[in-house]
């Protein structure tokens, strides 16, 4: 009876599917299924191998639609057996458990743009000084006051925090939430404390020995990882859809995703990177790990290996960098584990042909090694590995810990983010990663894969943050985006000085030149991608940012002026990336990475090499043409 009763409940299923999108289904083999248009599959490659695998077991999965989901296919949802777990308000997305048997039947459907697994995801003392942001706590004016983050929000999405550590005051953490499903805000595992001491923590301990860069910012806990640190992308989606809602609420200006999970969908298909996109658009700068996979087990370095969703274009890609524990940078260098570019998130054609988005990331590095911050109380971190317990204090609520990894980098550059923000509220997150990638110091030795446009400098970049009109709306591209003359290009930290890259990442190229920071350009503007556009000069388009195909993969690693490549390495999943610049089996590298410098910077959508285009930046949905047009959704293309 019980067999009988299965068997009827899947027949309804199917019929119920059958009717709501017209295709008799003949079977049950895992196949790619494609658009309505023909054009491109719409479930991941993981979630097939595992529906193939285990084709009557239960997947948790993600169901992306082209708008709010319907009603129908709620319903076939529930008919298939399946149940809701998550719906949001801000990303059209579902996360649903349901048989793996009726997935592919669902994904036939004229209401599911695309069908990913719920991807499990994980956490992948002297930072004041050695980043410059004590120096530039004298830069605030008499309506900013001393810039130290003071009313910027910054959301932490992590472990929770143990908002009675003294570092944090607790009124300082203005909200808590959770999305673990575990009904508790503190840090049992204490992963998320850390972080935010680093954005955020003051200077109450040992004197202020560990303060963090935004020391009396405002702190929102979102706890989307569990009490072992472990999470579900569904979990982080609700946390983002969520602080989308409360950004007014909180002035949550910055948030801190210190996680992440494997790429394996291009960004334009990713659910977490879609859900990062959405709290961009929102006006929120979105800092997230690189990852911690930049070396094999044989220690060897390894590329490609960015994770999900450092892979998006609108986010701050964070890697790491070790400082050795010394304030001077001359010995700074890009840590062995932090993982290097390019991205390898990937679509399949309707013929099976994979297209690797091959983006350059990280966007830049910070301090991340051995970094010590505030220990949550009776943490699991410290219990499992007593050697992290820095043994400052033997009162709980000031006691610190050391940790390492881009999860420790990336709140170094949330917390720089907000005090960019407090100089300068005007500023869109496009202008706040320009700003930071400009700034940067390029480190010796390692190419733009490694990373990115080179190393935090907070003095530099909130010096630049102040120097930008705060009347963006009236401004139009190409007319003077400062209150004054280029600053002075140099910093000087612990008594050296360096110069500031002085560029910005454009996909697959790191351009340079003195009018990124001293016009106004139209990919500063909100809804539109800082990556996206093209090179001026005149009003002639030079070049459309595509670079022959899609498996042509960016120069040949000179990005920055110190003649540096990529050497010898592994490509994860695709090809082998051999010390002559050949990519086997995914398309070669082209030369010379550096495009043009003083140049304008538009986004259009035209591919034509003779388009020339005057003083104004085109979108697909609309015309941008000041630093501030506001655009709802912008394209992913």
């Amino acid at each position: 009876m019980k067999n009988t009763r299965s068997v009827v409940r899947t027949l309804m299923a199917i019929i119920l599917l059958y009717l709501s999108v017209g295709v008799i289904p003949f079977g049950y083999q895992i196949e790619p299924v494609a658009y309505a248009g023909g054009s491109a599959p719409k479930m991941s490659e993981d979630l097939q191998s595992k529906i193939s695998k285990s084709p009557r077991s239960m997947v948790s999965i993600i169901i992306q639609t082209p708008a709010t989901p319907t009603n129908s296919l709620l319903s076939a949802v529930s008919f298939s057996g399946g149940f809701l777990k998550r719906m949001y308000k801000n990303v059209n997305a579902l996360g649903i458990q349901l048989p793996a048997s009726v997935v592919a039947i669902l994904a036939s459907r004229l209401d599911v743009k695309y069908i990913s697994l719920d991807r499990p995801t994980e956490v992948t003392g002297h930072i004041e000084t050695t980043t410059g942001a004590l120096q530039a706590r004298n830069y605030g004016t008499f309506s900013t006051g001393t810039i130290n983050g003071s009313g910027i929000g910054i959301a932490i999405l992590d472990s929770g925090i143990y908002s009675s550590h003294h570092s944090f005051n607790n009124s300082r953490v203005v909200a808590n939430v959770d999305f673990t499903g575990e009904g508790r805000t503190d840090d049992v595992y204490g992963h998320g404390s850390h972080v935010a001491a680093i954005a955020a923590g003051n200077d109450h301990v040992s004197n202020g020995e560990y303060t963090g860069i935004a020391p009396s910012a405002r702190i929102i806990n979102v706890r989307v990882l569990n009490s072992q640190g472990q999470g579900l992308t569904s979990n982080a989606i609700a946390g983002i859809d969520w602080c989308i809602t409360n950004k007014l609420a909180y002035n949550i200006r910055v948030m801190n995703l210190s996680f992440g999970t494997t790429a394996v969908d291009s960004y334009k298909n990713d659910p977490l990177c879609l859900a990062v996109r959405r709290a961009f658009n929102a006006g929120i700068v979105v800092c997230v790990a690189a990852g911690n996979s930049g070396k094999d087990s044989n220690g060897q370095k390894v590329y490609g290996a960015i994770h999900s969703p450092g892979i998006e274009p609108s986010a701050i890609t964070v890697g790491a960098a070790n400082t050795f524990g010394t304030n001077s940078r001359a010995d700074d260098v890009v840590a062995s584990y932090s993982s290097r570019g390019p991205t390898r998130g990937y679509y399949s054609d309707i013929l099976g042909i994979k297209h690797y988005d091959n983006l350059i990331k990280p966007d830049l590095v910070a301090p991340g090694n051995k970094l010590i911050a505030v220990q949550a109380k009776d943490n699991r971190l410290v219990a499992e590995n007593p050697s992290l317990d820095a043994n400052v204090s033997s009162h709980d609520y000031h006691e610190m810990m050391y940790l390492s990894g881009t999860s420790m980098a990336t709140p170094a550059v949330a917390g720089a983010a907000a005090l960019i923000l407090q100089r300068n509220p005007v500023l869109t997150p496009n202008l706040v990663k320009a700003v930071l990638q400009y700034t940067a110091q390029p480190l010796k030795g390692f190419n733009t894969l490694e990373q990115g446009a080179g190393l935090l400098n907070v003095e530099g970049a909130v010096r630049l943050a102040g120097l930008i009109r705060q009347d963006l709306s009236l401004l139009s591209v190409g007319m003077p985006l400062l209150t004054s003359s280029a600053p002075i290009q140099t910093t000087t930290i612990a008594g050296a000085s360096f110069s500031w890259g002085g560029g910005i990442i454009q996909k697959w190229n790191f351009i340079t030149g003195v009018n990124l920071i001293t016009k106004c350009q139209g990919i500063y503007s909100t809804g539109v991608l800082l990556t996206d556009g093209v090179l001026l000069s005149g009003g002639v388009l030079l070049a459309d940012g595509v670079l022959l195909s899609d498996g042509v993969l960016l120069s040949d690693g000179v990005l920055l002026s110190d003649g540096t490549t990529l050497a010898s390495g592994t490509l994860v999943t695709q090809g082998t990336l051999l010390s002559d610049g050949t990519l086997l089996s995914d398309g070669v590298l082209l030369a010379d990475g550096v495009l043009l410098s003083d140049s304008l910077l538009s986004l259009q959508t035209s591919t034509s090499s003779s388009v020339a285009i005057v003083g104004q930046s085109v979108l697909a949905n609309g015309d941008a043409t000041t630093c501030m047009t506001a655009v709802s959704d912008s394209t992913i293309d």
